[in-house]
């Protein structure tokens, strides 16, 4: 997602230790710099990363979702992004949500009330993330409560590639979103297709 973003913004890549961060943008930048593109990518910590952002987005697995919240602080007014998808793989992938419905809506729960969050990007496959040479065009469904935080994450997600953003109600419908991501899994699974997204047309 850095990658894809960082000619774009200007990004931070946040991780528990400062070197590790600044390790993978020093690479993401030579790697672009390969394609004969710009571009802003810098590794901090992870409150280095909430305190120097304008725009969180929380680009970790579930299972370390009330963690990493939890042991950072600093998110009062801004806006959160959630891509999480918090699912299983049993014998086939299933959606598997926290007692609040959705990971957006833990991840409301766990931060300040001022914290402006929104879920997107949950549906785009970790590997067209990576495949820098394709364009990436597909519907990009946002929820969320605030209405103008909304708006900025739409906009921030119809720059990149051929994403195309539709608003997909409050945060409360964030776990219909995110249940789409196991139900791709499966639809790749078992029709032998590769990083399946949508589009809505």
């Amino acid at each position: 997602m850095a990658l894809r973003m960082s000619p774009v913004f200007d990004v931070i890549v946040g991780s528990r230790e400062a070197d590790k961060a600044e390790a993978t943008c020093r690479l993401g930048r030579e790697t672009l710099k390969g394609r004969g593109k710009d571009c802003s990518l810098t590794g901090v910590t992870n409150q280095d990363a909430v305190d120097k952002a304008d725009i969180v987005i929380l680009a970790i697995p579930f299972k370390h979702l009330a963690s990493t919240l939890e042991g950072l602080h600093g998110f009062e007014g801004k806006i959160v992004v959630s891509p999480v998808n918090p699912m299983e793989k049993r014998d086939h992938f299933t959606f598997v949500p926290p007692p609040e419905g959705s990971a957006a809506l833990m991840a409301r729960r766990l931060l300040p009330s001022s914290a402006r969050i929104c879920s997107a990007f949950n549906t785009i496959a970790a590997n067209k993330w990576k495949a820098l040479d394709e364009e990436l065009a597909y519907s990009v469904p946002v929820c969320g409560d605030d209405a103008d935080a909304k708006r900025q994450v739409m906009e921030i997600v119809n720059k990149i590639s051929r994403l195309q953003a539709f608003d997909a109600g409050p945060l409360a419908a964030s776990s219909m979103v995110e249940a789409l991501t196991p139900l791709l899994l499966n639809i790749a699974r078992y029709n032998r297709m590769r990083d399946v997204g949508i589009q809505f047309r």
